[in-house]
């Protein structure tokens, strides 16, 4: 499992997603439902923003704007930072390091397959680590 991919087949490729001019408190709603920390935005198959508990938090409470009266189009992230479902979960773990994001888009040949979060990550490398672990205590069984 040292693949995005991989892990997209573990966790399941469930994609729960908001229209731009939905408002904050909907999505709030789906992210709540799901016990999710971030939506996507998008207009049918094309994917236009993230938008995640970090920009409600920043964008609207800090802001003393109203989830209610608030459209998703005005606080989403737009500057989007994806990756290939082929690229590994080191790749991913640095990616999220560098721009300082919590959850990535996997797309592949422009359509979203997924959302890896950072605990998505964390949960791959300590069965990696776990597994390693494994393999060595059954070797020295072995001997």
């Amino acid at each position: 499992m040292n693949i995005v991919r991989h892990i997209l087949e573990v966790k399941g490729r469930d994609v729960w997603s908001v229209r731009p001019e939905q408002t904050v408190f909907e999505a709030l709603e789906l992210m709540a439902k799901h016990d999710i920390g971030a939506v996507l935005v998008m207009e049918g198959e094309k994917l236009l923003g993230v938008l995640s508990e970090r920009d409600y938090a920043r964008k609207v409470i800090l802001k003393g704007r109203a989830s209610k009266d608030t459209k998703i189009s005005e606080i989403m992230s737009t500057t989007l930072h994806e990756i290939h479902p082929d690229q590994t979960i080191d790749e991913a773990m640095a990616m999220m390091g560098a721009k300082g994001v919590r959850h990535l888009p996997v797309v592949e040949d422009g359509k979203v397959l997924g959302v890896l979060s950072v605990m998505d990550v964390v949960r791959a490398i300590i069965k990696r680590q776990r597994d390693t672990i494994k393999f060595y205590e059954d070797m020295e069984l072995d001997r």
